[in-house]
């Protein structure tokens, strides 16, 4: 039986009395872009994941140094070669003054795996998740695989848990989608278990949250309210900052960094990132959407992918565009991601001469037209790298149509799949090799495999290697297994690798907080003294 709301509200109103801090402290944060719904299960994308990770949860959750830690579980086993086992927490309630048990639990990656969801491939190797009496009579959830799966805990890291109750009473059963246009109460409403909840949300204007007195655990922060601000124009937030009006912002404009940490009263916090960004190619249709080439697809052809990857000038893009705050990249992946090679971390050549050559070899002697995807608000100078690669191929032939949009409607569109070439970004939720396998290079399928494959890019082998590794318990025969997939992949052209990007926030001098190379941003941990 559910708790009395009215009575939970007054025990949560009375702890936020007692324990709560001695006066209010904002936190005012802006960002380039906007979270694009409320909804935990809309977009597997870092910023959303970010902001939301403050007002839900997952069962396994991180730490300062993104080491696996308790959260809505307290503890958890492999019982089986395809059986995990995980404690719920006691005592811990939504934002609404419910209590969270295990058939919300049940729900949520019910809701995650299903239509519409954005985080499919975080349970496509779940075969099913089953309430079951925990230690001492507490609650306790079951998640059974198709196979053995050692990093399961990892996986689910960024698979939030959502009140079942909460999502019934407000019509948001299912998750929304943003590649349909779909929206429902979670879009602009939410209920978490998070030490913030949703006070007010203007999509694209502001977002505004409090702590959550109720919360399950001890808080270090001594911030009371979150006023996040979507600023896209650089100039713009770095006079926000500048003048007072926010106290934190991400990302700093490469060309503004030295300024910044110049001013006596604020600073610049940077560090490298776990983020590769890269170029994809549409290599499912028989002719491309955007393109001048007729009744058929040259990205089918390995040597026009090969053309494109040797005609862009990686380090004309990492010392003009990124102001040399990039480090080039030849896999999917790169430094601190577990399974990283880096002696396969060699880029081809960037050599226009052997890229005309292909071309020609492929049968475009003059080359072709075609259309890519780019956001402007999402990675550091998105816009400006696809403006310098679109110079480039123009150069051997290859003339782009640039349409460079707010991520509000890019990621719609190439989540559709709706793009011959774009261009994304890519952190592995799970910091292992098997996250960029499962999500980006596997062939798609309806279980959420090759979710975020847009270009639907397929190697037989590479999957069966990607099966392989999510079993395999031995490191060394594991790491063996990643590699070749990886060097497969990077023999195929794939997709085209282009850079780690670093990290630079900036912020307040009173202003300490924490940067896991993940870009994510737990206010939990922001102190503003």
């Amino acid at each position: 039986m559910r708790a009395d709301p009215w009575r939970v509200a007054v025990a949560v109103t009375l702890a936020a009395w007692i324990a709560g801090p001695a006066q209010a402290v904002t936190l005012r944060v802006a960002n380039q872009g906007d979270a694009q719904a409320m909804d935990p299960h809309a977009l597997n994308e870092a910023l959303q994941l970010s902001l939301l990770g403050n007002v839900y949860e997952p069962l396994v959750g991180r730490d300062r140094k993104l080491a696996l830690t308790p959260a809505l579980a307290i503890r958890w086993s492999n019982t089986s070669p395809t059986v995990w086992r995980f404690e719920l927490r006691r005592g811990v309630r939504f934002h609404d003054g419910t209590p969270m048990t295990a058939a919300d639990v049940v729900f949520s990656f019910q809701r995650a795996a299903g239509e519409g969801s954005d985080m499919r491939s975080y349970t496509a190797s779940i075969k099913g998740v089953r309430a079951v009496v925990g230690d001492g009579g507490g609650e306790a959830i079951e998640i059974e695989t198709h196979a053995p799966f050692p990093i399961l805990p990892e996986v689910i890291s960024n698979v939030y848990i959502m009140s079942r109750a909460w999502c019934e009473a407000n019509q948001a059963s299912r998750p929304v989608d943003r590649r349909k246009g779909i929206e429902n109460a979670a879009s602009f409403k939410a209920s978490g278990t998070g030490p913030f909840q949703l006070k007010e949300r203007q999509p694209g204007t502001r977002t505004v949250l409090t702590r959550f007195a109720g919360y399950w655990s001890p808080l270090t922060t001594n911030v009371t309210e979150v006023v996040f601000t979507p600023i896209g124009n650089d100039a713009t937030r770095v006079a926000a900052l500048l003048s007072g009006e926010i106290d934190l912002m991400e990302p700093v404009p490469l060309q503004d960094i030295a300024r910044l940490k110049a001013n006596p009263a604020l600073k610049v916090l940077q560090g490298p990132e776990l983020r590769t960004v890269f170029l994809g190619m549409d290599q499912q249709r028989d002719e491309l959407l955007q393109s001048s080439v007729k009744g058929r697809n040259p990205f089918k052809d390995r040597r026009v992918r090969q053309a494109v990857y040797q005609a862009i000038d990686i380090e004309a893009i990492r010392t003009r565009v990124m102001r040399g705050a990039a480090t080039p990249a030849a896999l999917m992946l790169g430094p601190g991601v577990n399974g990283y090679p880096a002696d396969l971390d060699r880029r081809l050549p960037y050599d226009p001469a052997a890229a005309k050559r292909l071309l020609t070899e492929a049968g475009y002697p003059s080359g072709f037209e075609v259309g890519m995807n780019c956001p402007n608000d999402r990675y550091v100078n998105d816009a400006k790298i696809c403006q310098a690669i679109a110079a480039n191929l123009a150069r051997i032939g290859v003339r782009i149509h640039l349409q460079a949009e707010a991520k509000v409607t890019y990621f719609p569109k190439i989540l559709r799949r709706q793009t011959s070439l774009y261009l994304l970004g890519w952190t592995p939720g799970t910091y292992d090799a098997h996250d960029v396998l499962v999500a980006l290079l596997a062939t798609p399928n309806e279980q959420g495999q090759g979710q975020f494959n847009l270009g639907a890019y397929s190697n037989a082998r590479v999957d069966a290697l990607t099966t392989a590794v999510q079993s395999e318990n031995d490191p060394t025969r594991r790491h063996a297994l990643i590699r070749e997939a990886l060097e497969l992949h990077a023999k195929d052209i794939g997709h085209i690798p282009l850079h780690q990007q670093a990290l630079a926030w900036g912020m307040k001098k009173n202003v300490e907080l924490v940067q896991p190379p993940d870009n994510m941003m737990p206010f939990k941990w922001v102190v503003v003294k």
